[in-house]
């Protein structure tokens, strides 16, 4: 990197540290219900979005399961119309992990991605 600048190379380097660090949270995590993850090129970033139970419980509890599992302390729960968003994130190594879901208050799931 030169003059402020991040090169495609760098960018590259960033997602492939993000995928390894991917692969060593499913391999610490063995049993937990799968969710859908994104790995971001801009500053390496991972982003996990719950995507299985349709009931707001269901979602809830696999949120807190996931958010429990790489030890992530930064919690956060916003209210959204009709129901409430919930991110969790933490830092492994240079690589910025986040896990998301938004449950509607009617009882089901939303679809909002999480943001890294």
């Amino acid at each position: 990197m030169s003059a402020g600048w991040i090169t495609h190379a760098g960018r590259a380097g960033w997602q492939r540290q993000a995928v390894r660090e991917l692969a060593a949270i499913l391999d610490d995590c063995d049993g937990l219900p799968l969710i859908a993850w994104t790995a971001g090129s801009p500053g390496g970033g991972l982003s996990g979005r719950v995507a299985g139970p349709e009931s707001a419980a269901g979602a809830r509890e696999a949120f807190a399961v996931w958010r429990q599992a790489p030890g992530m302390s930064d919690v956060l729960e916003t209210p959204v119309a009709g129901g409430a968003w919930l991110h969790a994130r933490t830092m492994r190594g240079w690589v910025r992990v986040t896990v998301a879901v938004t449950v509607s208050a009617g009882g089901g799931r939303g679809e909002r991605e999480a943001a890294s």
